[in-house]
Parts: structure tokens; sequence; C-alpha cells
């Protein structure tokens, strides 16, 4: 058995519901993650789910978050049920914050001649909380780029001026807002938002913090990133993680369980979630 412990589903930015990501995993034999963005919406169907349909499922979330004014995203991974609302209680007011941003983003395009409504690009998600992967796909759409990449590296980039970032959680809080509920928390994609350098700088104050793991294998990560994430998790003496970052049709050239992880990773967090 392989696992894949990064997917998002129709309570944030993936096409597919919780149960359906279940079934294709139970397909594919995969122990599989449910990782919403800012959200624990889905994990209550999520787990039910595997339940009923036998799969192996880890309950999680990914958490967006700031560094140094850059944009990082922390996976807190085996929550349990009795903690989801105290992740939305967390989130709730950068949700707010994250919202308004949205409307911001959403209005300059407009004003430059993008004609899309924010009333149907909050449609998109079931939960109601939009990022700019919906205003992606809503651009796409209508007809101004061709597909969600071209509009993140185009019209949604920061350097364009439509883009309004939002406010987000400092990332030492939320690694020991993770700790606090007795989830594992886990460094998404780091080599997409840092390199090399910037990277070992940032983890021993993370793992002061209470970082456990780092994900080494991703889906944007080509075979040196990879063998480059995988030596400094060993230098820093941190758990391997990865997952596809599976968001159905809307990133179609990402598949769930690719890549997939050994089933030791998987065991070896599930290890550390047992001692808390």
């Amino acid at each position: 058995m392989k696992c894949d412990l990064h997917t998002h589903s129709i309570y944030s930015d993936g096409s597919y519901s919780p149960a359906e990501i279940i079934a294709e995993a139970k397909r594919l034999n995969l122990t599989v993650a449910l990782t919403d963005h800012n959200t624990t919406a889905g994990l209550k169907e999520f787990m039910q789910a595997a339940k009923e349909q036998g799969a192996y499922a880890v309950s999680g979330v990914e958490l967006s978050t700031v560094y140094r004014d850059k944009e990082l995203h922390l996976l807190g991974l085996f929550i349990s049920p009795e903690h989801y609302d105290r992740v939305e209680m967390l989130v709730n007011e950068f949700r707010v914050l994250k919202e308004s941003s949205n409307i911001k983003t959403v209005e300059r395009l407009n004003a430059a001649g993008y004609n899309i409504s924010f009333s149907d690009v909050k449609r998109r998600t079931k939960s109601g909380n939009v990022n700019r992967a919906h205003i992606a796909a809503e651009l796409c759409e209508k007809g101004y780029v061709n597909s969600i990449n071209e509009a993140f590296e185009t019209l949604l980039a920061k350097r364009t001026g439509f883009y309004e970032p939002p406010k987000y959680l400092e990332i030492m809080d939320a690694i020991k807002f993770l700790r606090g509920i007795k989830a594992v928390p886990v460094l998404a994609h780091p080599l997409k938002d840092l390199d090399k350098d910037e990277l070992r700088r940032f983890l021993p104050c993370a793992i002061d913090a209470g970082l456990i793991g780092m994900e080494t294998q991703h889906s944007s990560y080509d075979c040196k990133k990879t063998a480059l994430a995988s030596q400094i998790a060993k230098e820093f003496g941190l758990l391997q993680s990865g997952g596809s970052d599976f968001h159905g049709t809307n990133k179609p050239d990402v598949s769930l369980g690719i890549p997939a992880m050994p089933v030791e990773i998987y065991n070896a967090l599930l290890a550390v979630k047992m001692k808390f």
C-alpha cells in the first residue's frame, strides 16, 4: 500500500467530494489524507466515507501562513474530531480577511475590463471559502485565460497588481497551535516557496516551534527537488511526507497518488501522533 497525504475536495478548491476522494483512493489502494485549505468542513464526510468503504484515511488541513512576508503552507495531519471546531475558530478571522481580499481582486479585474462576478466565483465552492484558484477557474471559463495555471502566472500573479494578498497566520503560531491540538505539523511543498538557503534558515525556528515533518515529494517537484528536499529533511531530523496536492479537474495535470509515498511514511507520522 502507498499513501497520498495531500489532497483537496469541494470544501476548498478541489472538484471531488470527500467521498469521491475516498472511493478513488480505495480503488488505487492508497491511504489518503484530506487537507483542504483553511477548513475542516469536509472531514466528517471524509472519515465517514472511509469507514463505510473500508479505506485508510487521515483527517487534515492545509493552513495558509506567513513567514517574513512570504506565504507558506502548513499541513496539520491526524486532527481529532473534537478539535475540528478549534481549527475553524482559528481560521475564521483570517477567512473574513481573505474574502475581503478576494472581493478586491475581482473588483480590480472588473475595472480592467475582465467581466467576472464574485457571486459566480463563490458558487464554485461548497463551503463558500474562495481562493485564487476559484477566481482563476472563472477567468478560464470566461475565456480570458486558457488554463488555471495560466491565470496564476499572468493575471493573478502578484506582480500584476490585480491580486490583493490577504492577511495570514504567522507560521510559528500555526505550528504551535497544531501541536496544541495534538496534530502533526508538516511543512507543505517547501521548495515551491523557499530556496534551499531560505529553507535551511527557516527550519531551526520552525523545529523549535514544534514542526515534525516536511514534504519531500510533491507533484510539482522534479527528481532534483525531491532529492534536495529529502536531504534537507534528513539534515534537520524531520520526518518526510508528501503527496499529489490533488484538486481533481481543477488541476487536471495532477493525479491522485502521484507521487505515491511508501506506507512507511504514513506509519512514521502516525507513530508520532500516537505519542502525543
